[in-house]
C-alpha cells in the first residue's frame, strides 16, 4: 500500500470532483475544525488519505494508513473503503463501494420514485418517466447521485441532458446513464471484491 503519485492524484482527484464539486476538500481535511495552531497529533491522524493497493485505490483514515505498513503487501488484501480501481490505460474507475463516501458530498443529485428503483437496480439507466424530482442546474454529462425518495442512495451516474432539456423530453427519454448501483453487490458478488 502505497500513496498515490501526482497524475494518479489528479486522475483521482478530477473523478471524484465530477461528483462532488467543490466538497472535494472536506473528503481529505480533518473533521474537526480546529485552527492549525492547536490541532494535536490526535487530530492530524483522524484525516483520511487515499492509497493505492494493487491497482485498487482505498480511502482509509492516516493512523490506519500508518498501521498498515507493518504488513506485507502480499499479505495485506483490503484496508479501508475501496473507491476505485485505475485500469491498465491509467482511466480511473469509480466503483460502487465509493457511494458512501460520495453521497453526502454530491453537488447534483436525482431521486427516483419507486417504479423506477426495480429497474435501475438492476443495471438500467433512469428514464424520465422514474424522475421524482432532480436538482436545479443541473449541467449535461456531469455526476450525479441517484437517490429514492426516502434519501436513501441507490447509486451514481452521469446525466445524459440538462435539467432544462430533460423537463421537455418525452416520458422514455434517458436522463441519468447508470455508472453503478447498490445490485451490484448481488450481480458481481464474485468479482466484485476479487484481487
Amino acid at each position: 500500500m502505497r500513496p498515490l503519485t501526482d497524475t494518479e492524484t489528479q486522475t483521482l482527484f478530477s473523478k471524484l470532483a465530477n461528483y462532488t464539486g467543490r466538497s472535494l476538500t472536506h473528503l481529505i481535511t480533518s473533521s474537526t475544525s480546529i485552527p492549525a495552531s492547536s490541532k494535536s497529533k490526535k487530530d492530524e491522524d483522524n484525516r483520511h488519505v487515499f492509497r493505492l493497493h494493487s491497482s485498487r485505490v482505498y480511502y482509509l483514515p492516516l493512523y490506519l494508513a500508518n498501521l498498515a505498513t507493518s504488513i506485507a503487501r502480499p499479505n495485506l488484501l483490503s484496508l479501508g473503503t475501496c473507491i476505485g480501481k485505475f485500469t491498465k490505460t491509467g482511466k480511473f474507475r469509480l466503483h460502487i463501494t465509493a457511494l458512501d463516501v460520495i453521497a453526502p458530498h454530491a453537488r447534483y443529485k436525482v431521486w427516483v420514485k419507486p417504479n423506477g428503483e426495480m429497474p435501475f437496480l438492476y443495471g438500467g439507466n433512469v428514464v424520465k418517466a422514474h424522475v421524482g424530482r432532480w436538482s436545479e442546474d443541473c449541467p449535461e454529462h456531469v455526476g450525479v447521485v441517484v437517490y429514492d425518495m426516502k434519501d436513501v442512495p441507490l447509486g451514481f451516474g452521469v446525466t445524459a441532458r440538462s435539467t432544462a432539456e430533460s423537463r421537455r423530453l418525452e416520458p422514455t427519454g434517458i436522463v441519468t446513464f447508470r455508472q453503478a448501483d447498490i445490485g451490484e453487490y448481488l450481480r458481481d458478488e464474485d468479482t466484485l471484491f476479487a484481487t
